[in-house]
């Protein structure tokens, strides 16, 4: 199959008062991820106001788009779609109070009926301790890549 589009993704760093880190468990047409929140961008749309819909979508948090952090630097076919390049990019958010932001404390921890449908797609949201935090702990190539980066950044 021969590439013949782009999907662009953008995604969140979100850290709490803790220096944890938030990261969506993700079961995907039978097959489990753990990536940072965020989706795809639409059309007409730009990166930051995608970032803000898919947080409040996935989290119901409000948040504040901050600092970019990475743009994808070389070609990543697509996980899900043998005909799709992904560019993601990644910026710092902030949000006012995660008091009320709905985590498990393990991962993959689904109910039954989240992943009863093998085609199915169900999220959860989970904090991760930064030093807990290593390449291992994110699914995607990308996500590795971010991680190295914030590892190197930021010495907590």
């Amino acid at each position: 199959m021969a590439i013949n589009r782009f999907t662009i993704r953008v995604y969140g760093i979100l850290f709490d008062e803790n220096k944890r880190i938030l990261v969506s468990d993700e079961f995907i047409r039978g097959d489990y991820f753990t990536k940072f929140p965020g989706g795809g961008l639409e059309l007409g749309e730009g990166t930051r106001d995608c970032l803000k819909r898919e947080f409040k979508e996935e989290t119901g948090l409000d948040v504040t788009v901050c600092e970019h952090l990475y743009t994808t630097d070389y070609f990543q076919q697509s996980a899900f779609n043998a005909n799709d390049q992904i560019i993601s990019i990644y910026y710092f958010v902030e949000a006012k109070d995660v008091s009320t932001l709905a985590v498990k404390t393990k991962l993959f921890d689904f109910e039954l009926h989240q992943i009863g449908d093998p085609k199915g797609q169900s999220e959860v949201l989970r904090w991760v301790e930064w030093n807990e935090l290593n390449e291992d702990a994110v699914s995607l190539p990308i996500d590795k890549i971010v991680v190295r980066m914030l590892k190197n950044l930021i010495k907590k």
